[in-house]
């Protein structure tokens, strides 16, 4: 405290002595820049309490040393506030060494803890080592076991499979089951013996001897399902594929032997192949004898083709009887249902047939023969590929050496029927018949008989093509003097190629075919040139064009009637009966208003020409129509009227060459009355007596309405 206090007395003298010094300021110094004491000293003037002091002129020096004073009195008061909490910052620094000494004594303990607890760690680090380790052998444990017991259950034979092996029927299911398990162990036991486990040597006599066991029952069991099929069929309806149903269900038993025994797979395949083909063979080579039996009596031969006279008559030796109608054979009818309601249809049964004396065209014997064939040979394909495990190329040449012969002789015999036959639609049917079972057969997924049905195509076609060709030729080498008497009525021979036609391409939309459209375009052009030759033998033109109109008529509503489609034909036929009918009209008009026809028509030609004047002398010509036409219009109208109707077989035909007649009549009338309103004519004194242009067309009106 006396220390405290000698200290304070020694401050207030230096106080006391102190006055006002600059320091160690060295103006001569030449690193003292007057720049930053200008700076400095502006600074200090910016100062609030030396801008009052400068302004009420106060001393600096006194002001300084009133500054120091106060600032001293203030240092002497926070002494005296120090010295009055001296006991509480003793007390203070008293705490803090204790607060040290504890915090001491934790950190001692937590180092402690630390090391206890690096102990630990690392017990819990063994402890789990030794967990992974246990883990690991628990599980090799049990893997072990689990391999161990399912190779001891596979190689194991239960008495159960042993009893229903040896004594069990094949039919029955728990047969089928031990089978499987046994082919399941067969295999085991092979794939173990490749590992040279020892245990297979315990196993293998007793696999063996089950083995051939069920082999044997197998192969006696299919043999004898086989040896089924061999039984004589009762019904041709029924094929033999209800056997083969029952052998799908041990299909099983074909993979078994294919697995274990292949030599006995290899027997019961080729008896199967051996059995069915002779069956197939057998059953199509009968069922096609007896069906081809029930064949019209009446066909069509050499002699009936589209060109040939219907008074024709056969060779004094000839013993084929002719056909009563020989139009049957260029028409389609009823036949086209075979391609349609008729195409899935059950197969015609022979002895059935033959009991109700029924006959059939040679179209529905190929349909009823080739569906028994497609859907026999369907589900033989299919039988096949799943018995024996076989596809593609394989399954193809398995079903050839079963279907093969049965193929062979079907060719056969289309092939000599073809060689005789005079049907061309009964052909182009059976073409379209196979397109549709082809489009079956895909359908169906078996791609069987693709070459057969290709091959039977390469037959049909060019035996199609010909006969039209000959039907052709027939045409091209009449001779319509050879007819006799001919009438406007249309001839029979366009009748036939009329209906031949609609029939051929009605049925060649549903499978288009550029071949038959070539061959269609040269009948239709000998038969324009036949219908041609043939008007010719009339000696007026209007005779000619009325037999013209009708023919073209009557083969242009037979083709639209039976085609759904514009054909080429239709519209070749429409711009001849155009052509035609438009002739017509103006050589039906000419007899009973052709002075008046010319006279339009020379008199038009001369307004246009611009030398209409030369016209004025004809005055009379002109009185001379009027008066005629007043005179007779009504009768020449009814005349027409009575000749029309007389002449075209069609009724809607002929109403419309009338209407077309009357119409092409007054545009000629009215182009008379506008003749008449021209110089020189208009100022003619007949021209009063033209009758008005809407009598006539009244009068038209009425025979309209009576045709």
């Amino acid at each position: 405290m006396d220390s405290l206090t000698s200290e304070l007395d020694y401050q207030d003298n230096g106080v006391e002595d102190l006055d006002f010094n600059l320091g160690k300021l060295d103006l001569t110094s030449q690193e003292f820049l007057l720049d930053e004491v200008d700076e400095h000293i502006q600074a200090n003037l910016e100062d609030d309490i030396v801008k009052e002091a400068l302004k009420t002129g106060v001393d600096l020096r006194q002001y300084s040393k009133q500054v120091e004073s106060e600032l001293l009195d203030v240092e002497n008061l926070s002494i005296k506030d120090y010295i009055k909490e001296s006991k509480n910052i003793a007390s203070l620094h008293k705490q803090i060494t204790a607060c040290d000494s504890i915090l001491e004594t934790m950190e001692q303990m937590l180092n402690g803890f630390q090391g206890d607890l690096s102990s630990i760690s690392n017990e819990i680090q063994t402890l789990q080592q030794q967990s992974i380790a246990m883990n690991v052998k628990l599980r090799n444990r049990q893997a072990v076991r689990g391999e161990l017991s399912q190779f001891v259950d596979e190689m194991v034979i239960p008495e159960a499979m042993i009893t229903h092996i040896l004594e069990t029927a094949v039919t029955e299911r728990h047969f089928l089951e031990q089978l499987h398990e046994l082919n399941h162990k067969i295999n085991f036991v092979k794939e173990q013996s490749f590992k040279e486990a020892k245990s297979c040597s315990d196993v293998k006599d007793i696999l063996d001897k089950l083995k051939f066991k069920a082999i044997a029952k197998i192969r006696e069991f299919l043999l004898h399902k086989i040896y089924q099929f061999k039984k004589p069929m009762t019904n041709y309806h029924i094929p033999p594929h209800i056997p083969q149903n029952a052998m799908l269900k041990f299909r099983f038993f074909n993979e078994f032997l294919m697995a274990n025994e292949r030599h006995v797979a290899r027997e019961i395949r080729d008896e199967y192949i051996d059995t069915m083909h002779k069956i197939y063979y057998s059953y199509f080579k009968s069922y096609s004898s007896r069906l081809m039996k029930l064949q019209y009596e009446e066909v069509a031969d050499k002699d009936d083709l589209m060109g040939v006279e219907d008074t024709a008559k056969r060779g004094f030796f000839s013993s084929k009887p002719s056909l009563k109608n020989r139009s049957t054979i260029f028409t389609l009818g009823n036949r086209g249902t075979i391609l349609t309601s008729d195409l899935e249809s059950p197969i015609i049964v022979p002895h059935a047939a033959q009991k109700s004396e029924a006959k059939h065209s040679f179209e529905s014997l190929f349909r009823s023969q080739h569906y028994a064939l497609l859907d026999n040979c369907c589900r033989e394909y299919l039988f096949i590929s799943d018995l024996f495990m076989v596809t593609g190329s394989a399954a193809q040449d398995l079903f050839n050496h079963i279907m093969g012969k049965t193929l062979a002789k079907f060719l056969k015999n289309m092939d000599m029927y073809i060689a005789e036959c005079y049907d061309s639609i009964a052909i182009f049917l059976c073409i379209h018949i196979i397109y549709r079972y082809q489009v079956l057969m895909h359908k169906r997924n078996v791609p069987a008989l693709d070459k057969y049905w290709e091959t039977l195509l390469e037959m049909f076609w060019p035996r199609f093509e010909y006969i039209l060709h000959q039907n052709v030729h027939s045409i091209k080498v009449i001779d319509p003097s050879k007819f006799g008497h001919i009438d406007v009525r249309p001839h029979y021979i366009t009748r036939r190629y009329a209906e031949f036609s609609a029939a051929l391409v009605g049925l060649n939309e549903s499978f288009p075919s550029d071949k038959v459209e070539r061959l269609l375009a040269m009948l239709q052009a000998e038969v324009e040139n036949f219908i041609l030759r043939m008007a010719a033998e009339f000696p007026q033109r209007k005779e000619q064009l009325i037999f013209l109109i009708n023919n073209y008529d009557m083969m242009l509503s037979v083709i639209m009637e039976r085609t759904t489609e514009q054909s080429k034909e239709s519209e070749g036929f429409k711009d001849l009966l155009s052509a035609r009918t438009h002739e017509f009209i103006e050589e039906i008009l000419s007899p009973y208003f052709g002075g008046l026809i010319g006279f339009v028509k020379e008199t038009e030609i001369a307004i246009d020409r611009g030398s209409a004047e030369n016209l004025k002398y004809q005055e009379g010509r002109v009185q001379q129509i009027i008066r005629g036409f007043n005179a007779d219009w009504k009768k020449a109208i009814e005349l027409i009227n009575q000749e029309v109707m007389r002449s075209f077989t069609n009724f809607k035909n002929g109403t419309q060459i009338l209407q077309g007649s009357l119409t092409q009549l007054i545009q000629y009338y009215h182009r008379f009355h506008k003749i008449m309103g021209q110089s020189p004519f208009k100022n003619m004194a007949c021209r009063t007596e033209l009758i008005n242009i809407h009598h006539v067309m009244v009068e038209v009106k009425k025979h309209k309405a009576s045709f």
